[in-house]
């Protein structure tokens, strides 16, 4: 075997426990949730003064809408590279990040109505604790798509090789597609759970 076949297969085992590390990763970011979920739904059985007892501000709604557009716009930037379309791309990833950050500052205001409205974080409510906990590791997470979007845009500004480029424009879609997803279940389990 040449020594050039060898380094690409070299870069495909590595690609391959990227890909499957990522995977690995969101297993565990699902199960956390699932556990908070039960934990949230342990707790507001044990009676009935354990429920949220607030609606949900309407920032979560734009804030659903921001996520949902910016997994549109991060599945046409994916399609851009495999098109070898770089401008589009560039174009279609910059809209993704505006739109994490748009949704990073409602999060943050949907917080502010819920302070004006006297729910804290800490409180004898641990139900309410519940929606800045699911809301704010939801956030954590976004933090690390936009340092991970941020890093594609550059390397789609290099510009890097097609195939480094397209792997990890699929890596990204893949992780940015899961956070979009999550948020709806979070939602919509608040939502259900008011």
């Amino acid at each position: 075997m040449s020594i050039e076949n060898l380094q690409q297969e070299e870069i495909l085992q590595s690609r391959k426990a990227k890909k499957f590390s990522l995977w690995l990763g969101m297993i565990g970011m699902f199960m956390m949730f699932a556990a908070l979920s039960s934990g949230f739904i342990v707790y507001t059985a044990s009676g009935v003064d354990k429920g949220i007892k607030t609606i949900l501000p309407h920032a979560f709604i734009w804030s659903t809408v921001a996520i949902v557009l910016s997994s549109l716009t991060m599945h046409l930037a994916s399609k851009a590279v495999k098109q070898n379309q770089l401008a589009k791309q560039k174009i279609y990833l910059l809209l993704t990040i505006a739109l994490g950050v748009v949704f990073f500052f409602v999060q943050v205001e949907a917080w502010s109505t819920l302070t004006s409205r006297g729910i804290y974080f800490i409180n004898t409510n641990a139900s309410q604790s519940f929606i800045y906990i699911f809301t704010g590791m939801h956030l954590a997470h976004i933090i690390a798509g936009l340092i991970v979007l941020i890093r594609c845009f550059i390397g789609a500004a290099k510009p890097i090789p097609l195939d480094q480029n397209t792997f990890r424009m699929d890596l990204a879609a893949i992780f940015w597609h899961f956070l979009d997803l999550l948020w709806i279940y979070i939602y919509v389990f608040l939502l259900l759970n008011q």
